[in-house]
């Protein structure tokens, strides 16, 4: 809406301006001596204000490409892109800077409970001075500060690495290739590259990369909504050359020339004038918040009777001593004291670490996915993944490896097989001489796609997989390509798209006649049909008996897995109909088979997903027989009647979808529509959490509508990428089994954490509580609680929130929608080593002195430090029980996790540190090797108290794997013993 009003405000400015009539403006030095005609400014306003009179007042479009000094046919050279980056400046917007350490730090002091005690601190410091002198009145507080401080900077650090992690995400999210042509040739460009003069191809799907005109093209529609909020698709053509940086290609294809980069463009103006938003919260983090909102009330009527309990047995031993009317400076440290152990129980109860954890899971999820060639657009896609239940998947390009090549070809009635890329002749192929001209036309003349020479001389092909495979078919027949281009000229073209499954062209031969070309799927052409070349090469009517041949063909290659195509021709006459192309009346050519195998490996990744509770189910454009094959081959399908056509679906009622939905593993000829209404009744009616894949611009409506969308990032359309939540770069469909294995991990992975952090919460204030009540004083004290927190925290999240996935992640099933986030054993592990460690604290603490034989006068706080030091080592053994909810073996995996070692090692490092060296400030003191084994001795017992509560059973989810039918299959002989 922000960008709608700017956009609006901005082109009544420009209006009024152009009332005013035209503004001269002169050419500055520095653009005259670098051969450029016009200034930038002005270059850029004529797009801006879709000023056409401008625009013929420098000559139009030809006219601006010669102040540019650009050719249209040789694009610019480059060795002038650096002059043109210095004038015109450069393809990048300016962003805002980026947040630095300090402001985390900042951000991290802003904590309510640290401010109070760093209050609490500075008051003991005062107070302290005026009653104990220096040094030793600072001890306490100055404690109180350190401890704090070294939680702030843990958490900025932790927050700081996180925000470059997402920084480097945000630019591997922008980075776009566009096709250029440049220095003669056509090749790929970053976006950041592109400068003023560069003509630009662009095709369905595309995001045009910059402001420019239109060169040439067809049926170029293009969507500004993004920029004007206007859903209605506007015409480029000749009289409305004007394209803006940031809109999307919804129809045809172009060439451009750029006039405007970065700032000067329509979308930079905008950009400058809006503040980015940063990430929303993911439905995991809300959901604990809401559960860290609870806790931190526990904690906070913990703290409360803590601090009264304390208060009324200070209160009445004075009163039993008559001392209730004597108080000292001593007496309100004591009660300082008593303020603070209650603030830091709130400190240790709010667990701030819960959306710490998560987010750091997140972020690591992400890096990893990353390098595993998945590029996860939103957050909350990672764990979002890790419930799917369902994956829609593409056949081309994602099962397949989208490298195709002419395998068989039926033409003058007879089927040759063609075997790959070898050189087939005429008289091989079998291709009658008067039908050979007109076939080689319908390969090279309606083809979308370009021959262009390399650097070294040598022609390689740019379009899409199937286009390259009858290109490099009709290179390998020895044809010019180049000169058929040449020869004739193209007058109208209707691109592919996925509603009209054809591409058509219409073409002026030279010597007047006009000729229409159509290829595509073969029930579409076939209906186009009235006639077909027969075995002498002779055009014959296409009776009904020819058409059951055909089909029959047309079914043999999709039995065999190749994808089918139909190219034919028909004589329009002299004269040009400007209203479209003809959709009937023609004759048919030949019959394609492609091929485009199997990828390595989809037929264990499919497997993965059926024994993790993931149902794939293939939804394609695709011949059924074709689309039925693959299928078989990856292992989707196991039955003839689970497979369907998309409009046989959509025509079904919602009774009979209902009953069919739960056994359709294959859905062909689907058109986008096909595929949203298939993906909504999935979520709708039974609940399933639907990952989809989509690569074109009509795959938008069901990659949004979807759990997750998936977007190829080869094969995908710019528009199917920015609807998408995860962009697959390798467009292959092991990487989203991959994708789907971290969701699992992360959110196995804050399970565990919550696990261990909600043991220290328990433990920890009951022992306050308890203590205070029946003794009078707290064995944690202030330094010592922060301590713990910062290992509960920040320490606890590095270290049990980024560990790697395993295997058996994928032998368990689907987390379904609302499940609860505490499961049955995470309660059994948290009270079952809650009530140990309770017990054996609260048996040091009230009869430690005797078990001990702890004498003299610090026997106290030798006691008190033997109490800190077991519950440290407590946490530290329990963080290695929290590796595993329900499995026994929790040390498989812990020795190649350098992270959780480093964690351990570091905490304990650190403890012995606080107990021998910083006693002043942690108020405690050295203790023997004896006390320190007795210690690290109770820690590990907890470690045994772990494995044993984990052999208690509890109710959970069993796995259910299933079957290709989609429902849960019954246990097996081993399952029910």
């Amino acid at each position: 809406e922000k960008i709608r009003v700017a956009l609006i405000v901005q082109k009544a400015a420009l209006q009024f301006i152009d009332a005013a009539g035209p503004l001269d403006y002169k050419i500055t030095d520095e653009v005259r001596q670098a051969n450029f005609g016009i200034e930038p400014d002005e270059l850029a306003s004529i797009v801006h204000g879709h000023d056409i009179k401008r625009l013929k007042s420098h000559g139009g479009v030809d006219g601006i490409a010669e102040k540019v000094t650009v050719s249209l046919d040789e694009g610019v050279l480059s060795e002038n892109v650096s002059t043109r980056q210095r004038i015109y400046g450069f393809n990048q917007y300016t962003e805002k800077p980026p947040r630095t350490f300090w402001m985390f730090v900042w951000d991290a002091l802003q904590d309510l409970t640290l401010i109070i005690l760093m209050i609490c601190a500075v008051v003991s410091i005062g107070v302290g001075l005026a009653t104990e002198g220096w040094p030793k009145g600072m001890y306490d507080g100055a404690g109180i500060l350190l401890s704090i401080i070294l939680v702030v900077l843990v958490t900025a650090i932790s927050d700081y690495r996180q925000s470059l992690q997402f920084r480097d995400l945000d630019r591997e999210k922008k980075k776009i290739s566009v096709q250029v042509t440049r220095d003669g040739r056509r090749q790929q460009v970053s976006i950041y590259d592109l400068v003023v003069g560069d003509v630009v191809h662009l095709g369905i799907g595309d995001q045009v990369p910059a402001d420019g005109l239109f060169i040439s093209g067809y049926s170029m529609q293009i969507d500004e909504s993004s920029l004007s909020g206007e859903t209605d698709p506007v015409d480029i053509y000749e009289q409305n050359p004007f394209l803006l940086s940031g809109t999307k290609v919804r129809d045809g294809s172009a060439k451009m020339l750029v006039t405007a980069v970065g700032m000067r463009t329509e979308w930079g103006k905008l950009m400058e004038t809006l503040n980015e938003g940063g990430e929303d919260e993911t439905p995991l983090q809300v959901k604990l918040n809401g559960v860290a909102t609870i806790i931190g009330k526990i904690g906070l009527t913990f703290a409360v009777l803590t601090f009264l309990v304390l208060t009324v047995r200070f209160l009445i031993e004075k009163a039993l001593h008559n001392e209730f009317t004597k108080w000292s400076s001593t007496d309100a440290l004591t009660l300082l004291d008593y303020f603070a152990i209650a603030v830091t129980i709130i400190v240790v109860a709010v667990p701030e670490g819960l959306p710490l954890a998560v987010t750091l899971s997140l972020a690591f999820a992400m890096k990893q996915l990353m390098d595993e060639r998945a590029l996860v657009r939103h957050l909350s896609a990672c764990e979002t993944m890790g419930s799917a239940s369902c994956i829609c998947t593409d056949k081309t390009g994602t099962l397949t490896t989208n490298h195709m090549v002419v395998n068989k070809i039926w033409i003058c009635e007879k089927i040759s097989n063609i075997g790959g890329n070898e050189n087939k002749n005429i008289d091989e192929l079998e291709i009658h001489e008067s039908v050979f001209s007109i076939f080689l036309r319908s390969i090279f003349l309606n083809s979308s796609a370009e021959v262009v020479k390399d650097e070294n001389g040598k022609n390689s092909i740019l379009g899409t997989p199937t286009e390259t495979a009858l290109l490099e078919f009709g290179l390998l027949l020895s044809a010019d390509h180049d000169a058929y281009r040449r020869q004739f000229k193209i007058l109208k073209v209707e691109p592919f798209n996925s509603d009209r499954k054809k591409m058509s062209v219409l073409v002026a031969l030279p010597e007047g006649r006009i000729q229409a070309f159509c290829k595509g799927a073969p029930e579409i052409v076939l209906r186009m049909c009235e006639k077909v070349v027969d075995s002498s090469g002779e055009v014959v009517l296409l009776s009904e008996e020819r058409v059951r041949d055909i089909t029959e063909v047309v079914n043999h290659f999709a039995s065999d897995a190749l994808r089918t195509l139909c190219v034919a021709v028909k004589d329009v006459g002299e004269t040009f109909n400007e209203n479209g192309i003809p959709d009937s009346g023609y004759t048919l050519i030949a019959v394609f088979g492609i091929k485009d195998p199997v990828r390595p490996g989809v037929k264990e990744a499919v497997q993965t997903c059926l024994a993790a509770g993931i149902t794939v189910r293939m939804v394609t454009g695709d011949n059924i027989n074709t689309a039925k094959a693959i299928a078989k081959e990856c292992g989707i399908l196991t039955a003839e009647e689970n497979a369907i056509e998309g409009p046989e679906f959509s025509s079904k009622s919602p009774d009979e979808m209902k009953d069919i939905i739960p056994n359709i593993q294959v859905m062909a000829r689907s058109k986008p529509s096909d595929k949203l209404n298939f993906v909504t009744n999935l979520r709708n009616m039974f609940g399933e959490v639907v990952a989809v894949t989509g690569d074109g611009t009509n795959d938008a409506p069901a990659l949004r509508q979807s759990d997750i969308g998936l977007a190829m990032g080869i094969a995908g359309t710019e528009v199917a990428k920015e609807n998408a939540d995860v962009i697959v770069m390798d467009d292959n469909f092991a990487t989203i089994v991959n994708v789907a294995k971290w969701g699992r991990a992360v959110y196995i992975n804050i399970q565990k954490f919550v696990q261990f952090q909600l043991t220290v919460n328990v433990v920890a204030l009951i022992i306050n509580f308890v203590s205070a009540c029946i003794s009078g004083s707290a064995p944690l004290t202030a330094v010592q609680l922060l301590w713990v927190n910062m290992i509960m925290d920040t320490l606890g999240a590095l270290a049990l929130a980024t560990e790697p996935p395993n295997d058996a992640l994928m032998k368990r099933p689907p987390v379904p929608r609302g499940a609860s986030f505490i499961t049955k054993p995470m309660w059994r592990n948290i009270i079952g080593q809650s009530i140990y460690q309770l017990i054996v604290l609260g048996v040091l603490n009230f009869d430690g002195k005797q078990l001990l034989r702890l004498t003299g006068s610090d026997a106290t706080t030798v006691l008190n430090t033997v109490i800190f030091n077991s519950f440290v080592f407590c946490q530290v053994f329990n963080e290695i029980n929290s590796r595993e909810i329900e499995k026994i073996n929790i040390l498989r995996g812990m020795f190649s996790s350098w992270v959780f070692l480093g964690v351990m090692a570091s905490t304990v490092a650190f403890q012995v540190v606080i107990v021998e060296f910083l006693g002043t400030f942690a108020s405690t003191v050295p203790l023997s090797w004896q006390l320190w084994l007795l210690c690290i001795l109770i820690g590990s017992v907890s470690l045994i108290v772990g494995v044993i509560v984990k052999c208690i059973p509890v109710e959970r989810a069993a796995v259910k794997p299933k079957h290709h039918d989609g429902y849960d299959a019954l246990p097996s002989g081993p399952e029910l013993a």
